[in-house]
């Protein structure tokens, strides 16, 4: 299994910026698909931006321009930079992770809290 680690949430005014890290295993492997969910109270899980093992990325319509999700092997942590805030981006986020072909996710992170005030 591939063990995921998300850091960087916390409580920012609209309008700022956030980062938020998933620190994933050394031996994680080449192919590895990552990406960035988001699930808020009694909503359901939505994907924020997709990135796949040849580095094209994918990103929810909604968030383009605003959200930028990037991977860094040398540290093995998988990024979203995230602008421009707003009181609906509150939500727990989630980075998840799978080496298979399909559209699913096998491993999952605990989650970092995202609190945008107005």
């Amino acid at each position: 299994d591939v063990q995921l680690v998300e850091s960087g949430g916390g409580s920012v005014q609209a309008g700022g910026s956030l980062r938020l890290s998933c620190a994933f295993d050394a031996y994680t492997p080449a192919n590895v698909r990552m990406a960035w969910f988001r699930q808020a109270p009694g909503k359901e899980r939505e994907g924020v931006a997709s990135l796949a093992s040849d580095g094209s990325s994918i990103y929810a319509n909604s968030l383009k321009g605003r959200f930028s999700i990037s991977k860094d092997s040398s540290k093995n942590a998988l990024y979203l930079q995230m602008n421009s805030l707003k009181p609906e981006d509150t939500s727990m986020y989630y980075c998840a992770a799978d080496t298979s072909c399909g559209g699913g996710f096998r491993w999952w992170g605990q989650g970092t809290q995202v609190t945008v005030s107005s």
